[in-house]
C-alpha cells in the first residue's frame, strides 16, 4: 500500500474514534475554533476578565470584555478541545458589585457563541447541581461533572424559562422555546427583549437551612427581597439529567414561576435614550446653572438627602473631567408600595468612564417614565424623594493581630449579625465645609417585634445606642457602631437573620416623623470562611502592621492576593481608628477606596497622638448580594 495512501486511512480512522488530540463528539479541525458572547448583568460587565476551560478542565483561551457593550471574543488555543467549554466572566458591574457568572457551549463547533449572565449562571448551576465557582476552580479534576453539564444544559436552559415564563410574556417574546440564553445570536445589552429578560428577575444562589444548595428567583420590582421561587439545585439536575426527568419536583416554594412588573417592562426598551441624553449635555460642557434647567432633572425631587442642585453638580463635575454613562443597569423599584405589575421610580446605576474607558465612578439614582412626553425624553431623572437612606444588611467581623494572625482576646471571633445603616450628614455644598448633621436619633424595629435606639455621633450614620433617646453619641470608630451582633444582643433570632427580613426605621427629620421599611437582600452569613475577610498583603511575624505607620501619613497597603482569591467581593471602606487608651473619642480617618482593578492605597493623612492611643486599621468589603464583611488590624506598638 503506498505511503501516503496509508497515512491517509489512519488519519480517517483516527478521527473518526475521537484521535489526535479530540474526544468522541469532537471535531478534530486544522484550525482552533473561535468563541465570541457578551457577559452583562443589564448593562454590560465592563472590562471583565473571561476565562475558558474544556471538558477536561484543559484552559482553552481568556479574554477582556469591551468597555462599550461587554462583548468579548477570543480563538481558542486547542484546535480540538473536549465539549463542553465551561465560560467564567469576573468582573464589576454597573452598581460596582463584583460579579462572578458562568456559562457553557455543550458542543463544539468552528464558530461559537457563549454569553455570560445571571441567567447563563442559573443554566449552569442547574446542570451542575451545585454552585459553578467551585466547580470551574477544580475543572482539571471534574471531568464526569462537565460531562453532565453538557447533557443537562439544554433541558436546564428550557426548565429556567418555565420559571420566568411571566416576563416572557410580558416581553412580547413569542417564541420562548427558541430563545437561546446560552448563545442567542442576535443578544445586546441593550435593552432589548433579552436583555430585559435579565434585568427583571433577581436571580441569587444560596444555601438553604439544610446546607443544600438552592437557586432562588423573584421579580426584582417588588418591595421586598424575599425568593419567590426556590429550586434545589442537587434534585432538579438529577430530573435533567433524565431522558424524560421532571425537573418541577425540585421547586419547593408555593410559586412555580416568578410574578412580574408587567406595565414597567412595557416601557424599559427605551431608557437607554437617557443615558443617552445625559452623555450629550455632559459633551457639551453645561455648568450648573444650565444644568438645573434642563429637562432631564426638571422634575428631580431628591435622592437619599441628594438636591437637584448637587445632582447638578455632580453632572457639571463629568463634564469638567470629560465623563460618560455607561449604560443603565436596573437595580429595583423606589416606590414604598410597588403597584402590582408595575414600579412608577425605578433605581438605577451606571459606570462612569473616563475617555480611556477606565472606570472612574459609579452613579445611582431613580429614574420615571413620562408616556405623554413628546418633544423631551420619557425617561428622566427624579430621585427616589427620600431626605436619606436605611439599610440593614447581614454582617461579619473578624479581628486580627498586627501579623494577620487571629485575635484570641475578641469571642467569637469571627462574629455576626446585622449591619444598620441610617444616613446622618450629607455634604455641604462647599466641599471644605464640614458634612450637614440630617437627624439626631432614630429607632429600628426588627421582625421579632424588638426596638433598638440610634444616636448621632458624628459619623455619617448614626451610632447602636446603648441609651434611649441619646443624640450625642461617642462613637466607637469600629463596626460596634452599625452591628446589632447576635453574640451581644440576644434580641436578634432566625427571623430577623433571613432574607427578605423586614424591618421599620424610624426618625423625625426637619419636625417630620417617618417610618421606612428595610429589607434584608441576603440571609445572615453562619460560618464565614477566615479567607473571606479582607486582608493586607504581605503581614507576617517578621513584618507585623505597626502603629508608627498607621500614624504615618505615608503608608501604603495592597491587598491583590486577597481580591484575587475572592473576586465577587470588593472593598468598600478603608479607615484608621486611633482611640486614647484612657478613654474620649475616638479619631477616624478615611481613605477613599479605588474601584478594582486598582488594589492598594495610600493612608495619606498623618496623625500625630498627644498621648498613648490604640492605633488600628479596618477595612470593610462587600459582595453582590449585600453582605458586609469586616476584619480589625490592631497596631503593634
Amino acid at each position: 500500500m503506498p505511503f501516503r495512501l496509508a497515512a491517509l486511512i489512519l488519519t480517517l480512522a483516527l478521527a473518526a474514534c475521537g484521535g489526535g488530540g479530540g474526544s468522541a463528539g469532537t471535531p478534530v479541525t486544522d484550525t482552533p475554533p473561535t468563541l465570541r458572547g457578551v457577559a452583562a448583568t443589564g448593562a454590560p460587565l465592563v472590562n471583565a476578565k473571561v476565562s475558558v476551560v474544556d471538558g477536561q478542565g484543559r484552559a482553552v483561551g481568556s479574554a477582556t470584555t469591551q468597555a462599550a457593550d461587554g462583548s468579548y471574543s477570543l480563538t481558542l488555543t486547542l484546535n480540538s478541545p473536549t465539549a463542553p467549554l465551561f465560560i467564567q466572566a469576573r468582573g464589576m458591574d454597573a452598581a460596582g458589585n463584583m460579579q462572578v457568572l458562568h456559562s457553557t457551549v455543550p458542543a463544539i463547533s468552528a464558530a461559537m457563541v457563549g454569553h455570560v449572565t445571571p441567567l447563563t449562571n442559573a443554566i449552569v448551576a442547574l446542570a451542575l447541581g451545585t454552585e459553578p465557582a467551585p466547580v470551574f476552580a477544580a475543572a482539571s479534576s471534574s471531568a464526569s461533572q462537565l460531562s453532565q453539564l453538557a447533557t443537562a444544559a439544554p433541558a436546564a436552559g428550557d426548565f429556567l424559562k418555565t420559571l420566568v415564563k411571566t416576563q416572557l410574556t410580558d416581553l412580547k417574546v413569542t417564541d420562548a422555546k427558541a430563545l437561546d440564553l446560552l448563545a442567542d445570536a442576535s443578544f445586546a445589552a441593550n435593552k432589548g427583549a433579552h436583555d430585559l429578560l435579565i434585568e427583571s428577575v433577581r436571580v441569587d444562589l444560596a444555601r438553604s437551612s439544610r446546607n443544600v444548595p438552592v437557586l432562588q428567583v423573584a421579580n426584582k420590582f417588588l418591595a421586598g427581597t424575599a425568593p419567590e421561587v426556590v429550586v434545589e439545585l442537587p434534585t432538579a439536575q438529577t430530573e435533567l439529567l433524565k431522558t424524560a426527568g421532571t425537573p418541577a419536583n425540585a421547586i419547593t416554594s408555593t410559586l412555580k414561576a416568578a410574578t412580574s412588573a408587567t406595565t414597567l417592562l412595557g416601557n424599559l426598551p427605551g431608557l437607554d435614550d437617557l443615558g443617552a441624553a445625559l452623555n450629550q449635555l455632559i459633551a457639551q460642557g453645561r455648568d450648573v446653572s444650565t444644568i438645573l434647567t434642563n429637562a432631564l432633572v426638571t422634575g428631580y425631587d431628591k435622592h437619599n438627602g441628594r438636591s437637584k442642585t448637587d445632582l447638578a453638580g455632580i453632572l457639571s463635575t463629568y463634564t469638567t473631567a470629560n465623563r460618560q454613562f455607561g449604560r443603565f443597569q436596573l437595580l429595583g423599584c423606589a416606590d414604598d408600595t410597588p403597584a402590582t405589575g408595575n414600579c412608577s421610580k425605578v433605581l438605577v446605576a451606571a459606570a462612569i468612564s473616563d475617555s480611556s474607558g477606565t472606570v472612574v465612578d459609579l452613579f445611582s439614582d431613580a429614574v420615571s417614565y413620562n408616556k405623554s412626553a413628546t418633544t423631551t425624553n420619557k425617561w428622566n431623572l427624579v430621585g427616589n424623594g427620600k431626605k436619606l437612606a436605611v439599610a440593614v444588611h447581614p454582617l461579619a467581623f473578624t479581628a486580627l493581630n498586627a501579623d494577620g494572625s487571629a485575635d484570641t482576646a475578641l469571642s467569637p471571633n469571627p462574629g455576626i449579625g446585622l449591619q444598620v445603616e441610617i444616613q446622618a450628614q450629607t455634604p455641604d455644598p462647599i466641599p471644605t465645609n464640614p458634612p450637614v448633621q440630617l437627624l439626631s436619633s432614630a429607632t429600628l424595629q426588627l421582625p421579632s417585634g424588638f426596638s433598638i435606639a440610634f444616636g448621632y455621633c458624628g459619623r455619617p450614620m448614626l451610632c447602636l445606642s446603648s441609651t434611649p433617646g441619646a443624640t450625642n453619641l461617642i462613637p466607637t470608630g469600629g463596626v460596634g457602631d452599625l452591628a446589632i451582633q447576635r453574640s451581644a444582643v440576644g434580641w436578634v433570632g432566625s427571623a430577623d437573620s433571613l432574607r427578605g427580613a423586614k424591618y421599620l426605621v424610624n426618625y423625625t427629620i426637619s419636625g417630620v416623623a417617618e417610618t421606612r421599611n428595610a429589607y434584608l437582600r441576603a440571609d445572615v452569613i453562619g460560618d464565614p470562611a477566615a479567607t473571606r475577610f479582607p486582608t493586607v498583603d504581605g503581614l507576617t511575624a517578621n513584618l507585623t502592621l505597626r502603629a508608627v505607620d498607621l500614624q504615618s501619613g505615608s503608608y501604603a497597603i495592597n491587598w491583590a492576593a486577597w481580591a484575587a482569591a475572592n473576586p465577587d467581593l470588593r472593598l468598600i471602606e478603608i479607615k484608621r481608628v486611633f482611640t486614647p487608651t484612657a478613654g474620649g473619642t475616638p479619631t477616624v480617618l478615611d481613605t477613599t477606596v479605588p474601584l478594582p482593578p486598582k488594589t492598594t492605597a495610600t493612608l495619606s493623612t498623618g496623625y500625630t497622638p498627644t498621648a498613648s492611643v490604640k492605633s488600628e486599621l479596618w477595612l470593610q468589603a462587600v459582595d453582590a448580594q449585600g453582605r458586609r464583611l469586616h476584619t480589625r488590624y490592631t497596631g503593634q506598638l
